[in-house]
């Protein structure tokens, strides 16, 4: 048992913590709420963010889809099958999640120019897929190897097929692990930086972080415009956060990751 003490000096740990998080992004929002809704709508059309946040919504809906599908049949066939050379395979995906994108930016652009894909919409979200990919596997076949194999034994003998079994049996049970999954790949693919700088050079594919920065760079004096734009590139996040809060956490505390 926890003692009252310790209880309190872990509440008060905590309090300072949440306390010096939450100080700069309540300065963003005292900051961006000084302009009023003129502030947000100078930075709205100075900026041009209607434009870069309909090329991170589009991004980050293809990544997020194409990912956690791939994702969960890669994650199905490494935790539920045997096949030869399953282990050598599944560590080149976790060799996925261990690299930096940094160590590959460079020679991925080369090659997706040679390709002619550079400056397109593919230039910015197939690297992204394939990060995403990398770690989704990695958390979908955790779950998969924990779950009851009775049920899928069960299925087998009832003469599922492979599909069936995956989409019908196991799928639905494993939502909060896929919805965490999901929710963690839209923040990554939304926040993501270098690849669209690296990528493209044309306006209208600057993704929403990307097109921040260059609006810092020309409002560098105007911290309250800055705060406006900042605020609406984080907005679609939080939303999205929010939406899927309750899932979010269910999946984390079921233990998704667990081997």
């Amino acid at each position: 048992m926890i003692s009252r003490a310790e209880r309190l000096g872990n509440y008060a740990i905590l309090s300072v913590f949440a306390v010096f998080a939450l100080f700069p992004i309540l300065t963003i929002l005292q900051a961006a709420a000084g302009g009023g809704v003129e502030g947000f709508a100078q930075a709205w059309e100075t900026g041009h963010f209607h434009t870069y946040l309909r090329t991170s919504l589009g991004v980050s809906a293809f990544v997020v889809v194409v990912s956690v599908t791939l994702s969960i049949m890669s994650g199905y066939a490494f935790g539920t099958m045997r096949f030869r050379g399953q282990n050598i395979l599944f560590y080149l995906f976790l060799l996925g999640i261990m690299m930096p994108s940094e160590a590959i930016a460079v020679p991925l652009y080369f090659d997706l120019r040679t390709l002619g894909l550079t400056d397109t919409f593919w230039s910015v979200a197939l690297p992204q897929v394939a990060l995403s990919v990398a770690f989704g596997t990695f958390w979908m076949r955790a779950y998969f190897r924990s779950s009851s194999r009775a049920i899928v034994e069960a299925a087998r003998i009832d003469g599922a097929s492979v599909w069936r079994t995956l989409w019908q049996v196991l799928v639905p049970p494993a939502r909060p692990a896929i919805v965490t999954l999901i929710l963690l790949v839209f923040m990554w693919t939304w926040n993501e930086f270098l690849i669209p700088l690296i990528m493209v050079t044309s306006e209208g594919l600057r993704t929403a972080p990307l097109g921040l920065a260059f609006f810092q760079g020309q409002y560098t004096s105007d911290f309250a415009l800055l705060a406006a734009g900042s605020v609406i590139v984080a907005t679609p996040v939080v939303i999205f956060y929010l939406f899927l809060q309750r899932h979010f956490i269910r999946g984390l505390l079921q233990g998704a990751v667990r081997e």
